[in-house]
């Protein structure tokens, strides 16, 4: 990109090697004219832009989120306790990088599976007020491409929630880079259980209200005041007393393979549902300790701090959810009171955390925890299959999507408007085969 700047601003500020007035720049910032457009600035840390003290990384970095282009230079001038910031704005910008994917998914997919490429997935979240979120997605988008991720990762006001992978070899650079964002500077890296470097195949970031859908329209609720996080040996201690009560607060088709034994595991597709479900569950048992979990924090960590809301008193959450308390089960030699599969949502389906099968192959009823798709694209459905029913029906989930995939292109297009697959009909999961035949109806 070549842009041509013109000097706009510079200030000298009293600092004793940190600047204590942030606010103060971002307001002489208020508006920068970037050609014929005027861009208003706000500040990414909330409203108020209230941060202790702030180096000159991190007001490189609002510029840089705030301001397409913008360059920023500082020195101390000989005195160390003052620094002179100079801003320059781009005047003239000749090309603009895009900021998404542009090849086939069909291909990126086959690059992924064809290449040697060592990668490490995870997953991150952090509830943050983020003041304006496009514009932190833009800046997210450009800092994590320069370094390889690919991968799914939401944005809100609410914060941002993330699961990616890494090179493996650039794994140290991805940190820096992440970590260089101030508000997620040393948070939780959840490095998945079992891996095979394939879970994605490119990078997708997208703004939306809510970083875990939940439903909810109180101005009063705080995501920020949650439950307390537990580690494994304090989860298992509080498993072995009787009186304490264990909540799944993921959707059915995850604990369906995989769960803490004696676990609530309310019967929904999201978590929207799952919130008023598992409170009416628990009306009777508020004074009792209620331990949530789910796949790597994030949903039981809003859950909690809506049951303590709610007027629940001793709400707990496991840290890091199923990922982390594997990990540190592993680590420090306790047993792992978790059994099955950790279902997530990758290419990988899941990731076994025991030698466990806790469920059956929806069309025959076998012992089997292996979700697959529909390979009928216009179905599509999420189900467990086993390896004979795979080979019995070509990876789909019933005759009918098995004799629908061997009819030409030509006849699919022309068919498939007067059809209904088990996809367009049926929720996740939400059905089972009836008849040796494979005709599905709901479970």
């Amino acid at each position: 990109m070549e842009c041509k700047y013109r000097h706009f601003f510079w200030m000298r500020k009293s600092c004793h090697k940190k600047i204590r007035t942030l606010p103060h720049i971002c307001r002489q910032l208020l508006a920068v004219r970037s050609g014929r457009r005027l861009t208003k600035i706000t500040c990414p840390w909330g409203a108020a832009g209230l941060l202790p003290a702030c180096s000159l990384q991190q007001i490189a970095y609002f510029c840089r989120h705030n301001v397409s282009n913008v360059l920023l230079a500082g020195t101390h001038w000989g005195n160390p306790a003052s620094l002179h910031l100079a801003f320059f704005v781009p005047t003239q910008v000749t090309m603009a990088k895009r900021l998404f994917n542009l090849v086939n998914n069909e291909e990126l997919k086959q690059r992924m599976l064809a290449s040697a490429e060592a990668r490490t997935t995870l997953s991150f979240y952090k509830y943050h007020h983020i003041e304006n979120p496009a514009a932190f997605r833009d800046f997210l988008y450009r800092t994590l491409e320069a370094v390889s991720v690919y991968g799914r990762i939401y944005v809100a006001n609410e914060g941002v929630n993330g699961q990616i992978s890494v090179p493996t070899a650039q794994f140290e650079q991805f940190r820096e880079a992440l970590f260089s964002i101030p508000f997620l500077n040393g948070i939780r890296l959840n490095i998945a259980v079992e891996d095979d470097g394939h879970s994605f195949y490119k990078l997708k970031i997208k703004v939306r209200s809510k970083i875990v859908a939940d439903g909810l329209d109180d101005a009063t609720f705080d995501v920020t005041k949650r439950g307390r996080h537990l580690r494994a040996a304090e989860v298992n201690a509080l498993l072995d007393q009787p009186e304490t009560v264990v909540v799944d607060m993921r959707n059915h088709y995850e604990s369906e393979v995989g769960y803490f034994r004696g676990a609530i595991r309310p019967d929904v597709e999201t978590f929207r549902e799952a919130l008023p479900v598992v409170e009416q569950a628990l009306a009777d048992q508020k004074d009792k300790p209620i331990v949530m979990y789910c796949t790597g924090g994030i949903r039981c960590e809003k859950a909690s701090a809506y049951y303590l809301h709610r007027g629940f008193k001793n709400v707990f959450m496991v840290d890091g959810g199923i990922i982390e308390y594997s990990h540190q089960c592993e680590k420090e030699g306790l047993p792992n009171y978790f059994v099955g599969k950790n279902f997530v949502f990758d290419e990988r389906m899941g990731e076994r955390i025991s030698e466990d099968i806790v469920a059956n192959c929806h069309q025959c009823g076998a012992p089997c925890d292996d979700h697959v798709n529909c390979a009928n694209p216009a179905c599509h459905i999420l189900f467990i299959q086993c390896a004979a029913c795979a080979a019995r029906y070509h990876q789909c989930c019933s005759d009918k999507c098995a004799d629908f995939m061997q009819l030409s292109p030509e006849e699919q297009a022309a068919q498939k408007p007067g059809m209904v697959f088990n996809g367009s009909h049926f929720g996740k999961g939400r059905y089972k085969a009836a008849k040796p035949n494979g005709t599905l109806s709901l479970a």
